[in-house]
């Protein structure tokens, strides 16, 4: 068995049928509500979402999205790892692919970047008590 397919199999075995339900629910922009019903277990959702193109074995963007956004950090961490020790691809490296995979996320491109010295906002020191 392959790295990819032991981290599908370690990540289906901590998702509950109520976690699938909610990860069905992160991702309902992606897949059609008929196609959601036939979705019965996490394998099967792994799988619609590499027939999709949203999962493959370097591309891990779109779960760690889904993961992030379904407050569950164990399993995010588990991929993060994955990407780091197996694919060899660091947090930054990740950053500038990871918005152009994931479309609702290219729309932040421009705050995720850092700001130039120009475009940070200067505060006064708060006044002081008389």
């Amino acid at each position: 068995m392959s790295e990819y397919s032991s981290l599908l199999t370690e990540l289906s075995e901590n998702i509950t049928n109520e976690d699938l339900e909610q990860l069905k629910s992160a991702c309902k922009e992606d897949i059609p509500g008929d196609q959601s019903e036939n979705i019965t277990s996490s394998k099967e959702w792994f799988s619609y979402l590499e027939k999709d193109d949203k999962l493959a074995q370097d591309n891990l963007s779109y779960i760690e999205h889904i993961f992030e956004i379904s407050r569950r950090p164990d399993l995010l961490t588990r991929v993060i790892e994955y990407r780091t020790t197996v694919l060899k691809i660091s947090e930054d490296d990740e950053i500038d692919t990871k918005l152009t995979r994931i479309p609702s996320a290219k729309k932040y491109k421009d705050i995720i970047r850092q700001p130039s010295e120009e475009e940070i906002i200067k505060l006064a020191p708060p006044p002081k008590k008389v």
